[in-house]
């Protein structure tokens, strides 16, 4: 019954995501034939936006695919990394698109030209209008993983970035005020790389095999020998595989020569210890005894 559940849970997560890939191809197609039209580098600028938002989406419905995947001899772990993989490609283009709208944003602020503002405050707020609608469609999605963070985040800060050219738009309509829009450029394009830091740093440490930021090793490995019957915890491995799965591998030397089922017995306790205190849910030690090997407790392979 609970694979049904996910198996459900993401073919929906699929059909948001191919559904908020056409929306933005269509907002994307319509704002350059209107930044064309009207002369609007800021129209220009977002539709270029709205294009790396096509390509993330994009990369996250393939992402979403993948994860259905089985794992195969040739792929054991099958494709549980490939929206971690997703969220950082998507994150570190959030950073880059933000880095390119700071500099527009400069050039815009000294070079200001007069452009056909109606035509830029209608075609916002189709923007607004269109984005705020995959926002809303993808904002439980994002509380579940990476890659559909990522995506929203993506949809969320080109929501943010319509709205600051329909303000521009408005502002030069009636104000004449160009330079509006230059500064409303840059505070998003810092909003943007404040989340989307965030974010590739996660995903990078996941992609590293990085431990968990939450996890002590000190303290795993004082929880693992709380059973007298160990001697010594090295060799220890903990890393994230996805967002749901956080492995550990250790040897564990004992004191005394314990047979199979003592060690089973003694393991089943770890692993619910490690479970309740860590959230690490997947486990692999290997038993020693009067064993001549390192006894650091982390060691390079």
């Amino acid at each position: 019954m609970k694979s049904n559940h996910t198996h459900n849970h993401s073919d929906l997560k699929g059909k948001k995501l191919l559904f908020t890939i056409g929306l933005n191809i269509l907002i994307t197609i319509a704002q350059v034939i209107g930044g064309i039209l009207s002369g609007s580098l800021a129209l220009l600028s977002d539709a270029l936006h709205n294009l790396t938002d096509v390509i993330s989406l994009i990369i996250s419905y393939v992402a979403n695919l993948f994860t259905k995947k089985e794992a195969s001899k040739a792929r054991t772990f099958g494709y549980k990394r490939a929206e971690i993989i997703a969220a950082f490609v998507n994150s570190a283009s959030l950073i880059i698109i933000a880095i390119y709208l700071v500099y527009e944003a400069i050039i815009r602020f000294y070079n200001p030209q007069e452009i056909e503002s109606n035509l830029v405050i209608w075609l916002a707020l189709l923007a607004v209008f269109a984005n705020g609608f995959s926002v809303l469609l993808l904002k439980s999605e994002a509380k579940e993983n990476m890659n559909m963070q990522s995506a929203y985040l993506h949809l969320f800060t080109d929501m943010a970035a319509s709205v600051a050219v329909l303000i521009g738009g408005l502002l030069m309509k009636y104000f004449y005020w160009f330079w509006v829009d230059s500064l409303l450029t840059i505070l998003i394009a810092l909003y943007l790389i404040f989340m989307g830091y965030d974010l590739l740093k996660k995903s990078f440490r996941i992609l590293m095999l990085f431990t968990p930021e939450y996890i002590n090793i000190e303290e795993v490995t004082k929880a693992i020998k709380i059973n007298s019957a160990i001697k010594n915890v090295h060799h220890v491995h903990v890393w994230e595989l996805n967002e749901d799965e956080i492995h550990i591998e250790a040897h564990i030397e004992f004191f005394n020569d314990i047979n199979i089922s003592e060690f089973d017995v003694i393991l089943e306790e770890i692993e619910q210890i490690l479970l309740k205190n860590f959230n690490i849910n997947h486990s692999n030690f290997q038993p020693e005894f009067k064993k001549d090997d390192p006894k650091d407790l982390i060691i390079q392979d």
